[in-house]
């Protein structure tokens, strides 16, 4: 394993700088500062289920006609607490055990909305092409036991929790997709989006399980804000994140699985970019650790077989309408990120910056109908 792989995060590296040169490049990096909140009670119980506790707030003008808009966000990344290939039942009760200890961290300190990284609650073993045993995972999205497990804590702890899983669709053909399951602060099912875009890149080709989502966009409408889920690699996808906005989302979430040599560049641009040309609020979580298969797997890339896909990087952080950013969880460690946003901030950076207004929907559904039909000719001008 490189160096490279071993740091723990970059702001442990910029730490290192001298406080005045700390500050500048901060601010260079991750937009206007944010401050750090207050929770010994949180801290203390994130100790005791050994999660890395990071938090900040971010500020927002005050208004003369609207309250603030307080919401409390946590999102969690973690690693496998067991061998991929231990028993299905030992595997997920181990992760429900890590998973109750996170909420309730979570809830010490405030959180009013939580949310897991992508397919929290199983090995990712996508990259082994294998059905069985990783499709014995799936389970129905409104009654599945992880369902039942969350419904219980976020009542509870009058928690909204967005649960990331492989879904059976038991009604449509024992159908498996990638889900993101939405559970209201009364412990209701509040819905699911499924997956937009299934990569086909290397070992992360997921279309051996399921296919693009039939879903859309939707945003949940919580007591605290409303919210969407655009998991994984949809992030690479500007219209993806377009849409989301168009339906009104102040809070997207992108629950992911991502590894160093695949996206690491990329990870800190997408989200970010995303919440300042939607003007919401970006949540990006990522898994952490190396998940290591019983048999050997290739990638169609030339390169010889291999029983691990490489290293999920974590980092996971959270962006402002802005372009402020959250500090980001470790790269090498579980850990549970709290922010509180002021929702009123997404109105206040669309008055300042006027995008929705200036983006010129009309003009690009006009050329997008066209560059989709059989016979789009793109429209470049050559001298004649």
């Amino acid at each position: 394993m490189s160096s490279q792989q071993q740091f723990e995060s970059v702001e442990k590296i910029l730490s290192k700088l001298p406080p005045e040169d700390h500050e500048q490049i901060r601010n260079v990096l991750y937009g206007k500062s944010t401050t750090q909140l207050h929770l010994p009670d949180a801290e203390s119980k994130a100790q005791e289920h050994d999660l890395e506790l990071v938090s900040c707030r971010f500020d927002s003008a005050p208004e003369q006609l609207r309250p603030p808009k307080i919401v409390r966000v946590g999102i969690l990344q973690h690693k496998l607490p067991l061998p991929p290939g231990v028993p299905i039942k030992e595997q997920r009760d181990a992760l429900y055990k890590l998973a109750k200890g996170a909420i309730e961290t979570a809830a010490t300190g405030g959180v009013n909305v939580f949310c897991f990284q992508e397919a929290w609650n199983m090995p990712f073993a996508f990259c082994t092409r294998e059905k069985l045993p990783w499709c014995e995972y799936a389970e129905p999205a409104d009654s599945g036991p992880t369902t039942a497990f969350l419904k219980e804590l976020a009542k509870r702890y009058n928690m909204v929790i967005i649960s990331p899983i492989l879904e059976r669709d038991e009604i449509h053909g024992q159908t498996v997709w990638n889900t993101a399951v939405v559970i209201d602060n009364y412990g209701d099912y509040l819905g699911k989006h499924r997956k937009n875009h299934i990569p086909r890149v290397g070992d992360f080709n997921e279309s051996t399980y399921y296919i693009e989502g039939n879903t859309g966009h939707p945003v949940f409408q919580t007591e605290f804000g409303k919210i969407a889920i655009n998991i994984c690699y949809g992030r690479h996808h500007p219209l993806n994140w377009l849409m989301f906005s168009i339906n009104g989302a102040e809070i997207v979430f992108n629950p992911s699985a991502t590894v160093g040599t695949l996206s690491e560049p990329l990870w800190g641009i997408e989200a970010r970019n995303a919440a300042i040309a939607n003007s919401y609020f970006t949540c990006a979580i990522n898994r952490v650790g190396t998940e290591v298969f019983e048999r050997e797997f290739t990638s169609g890339d030339g390169q010889p077989a291999h029983k691990d896909f490489g290293q999920f990087y974590g980092s996971s952080y959270v962006a402002a309408p802005n372009g402020s950013r959250s500090p980001g969880l470790s790269r090498v460690k579980n850990g549970l990120l709290i922010t509180e946003l002021d929702l009123n901030l997404c109105r206040q950076v669309r008055d300042h910056w006027s995008f929705q207004m200036t983006q010129r929907l009309d003009m690009y559904a006009e050329q997008l109908a066209k560059a989709v039909q059989p016979d789009f000719v793109p429209q470049i001008i050559h001298k004649k």
